[in-house]
């Protein structure tokens, strides 16, 4: 996130409601998936994490797999139609792909836009070990770009505390 965007991302109120983020992907099966799950568990009841897709298909397994080696139980996870947010207001719509990007609507009310362009883990072939590895890389680029987001997107909200180290990235050994 740029200063410029930063400065921009003022909350409607001071009071402590949760720092609301749409992450928004093509199929929602993967790369928006690991995002809003992990923003959920660094994030912890300051962030408000949701995620849909252009098009709706299925949670891939070896992202479910991925969230499961960093004790996060993903397996009720669904995805979502990108129709189901639009008469809701979010703080950050944060696009994790071009396709997304090109095609995500406008969302009334809110604050921020951002794009985060991550390499697709689905479209890596192999076997299941490699293709693992590729979900293993996505989750790590996730959680690398939420560090400094989490911290930027508090301070924005006058909530400038690092999260405790109970909320994730401390702790979290490598992907």
């Amino acid at each position: 996130m740029t200063v410029a965007a930063a400065g921009r991302a003022t909350r409607k109120e001071t009071s402590l409601e949760p720092i609301r983020v749409l992450f928004v992907c093509t199929h929602n099966s993967a790369r928006s998936q690991i995002a809003e799950a992990l923003l959920g568990r660094y994030g912890g009841t300051d962030f408000e994490a949701s995620s849909a897709g252009t098009e709706a298909t299925r949670v891939n397994p070896f992202a479910i797999a991925v969230l499961a080696e960093q004790g996060i139980d993903w397996s009720g996870g669904r995805s979502k139609l990108i129709d189901e947010f639009l008469d809701k207001t979010f703080d950050y719509v944060i696009t994790v792909c071009d396709r997304a990007r090109e095609t995500c609507p406008v969302f009334p009310g809110s604050t921020n836009t951002l794009h985060w362009g991550l390499d697709d883990p689905s479209e890596v072939g192999g076997t299941d070990a490699e293709k693992l590895a590729a979900f293993r890389r996505t989750a790590l680029e996730v959680s690398t770009r939420l560090r400094p987001f989490i911290e930027v997107a508090l301070r924005a909200a006058d909530r400038g505390r690092r999260p405790t180290a109970g909320r994730g990235w401390q702790d979290q050994a490598a992907c």
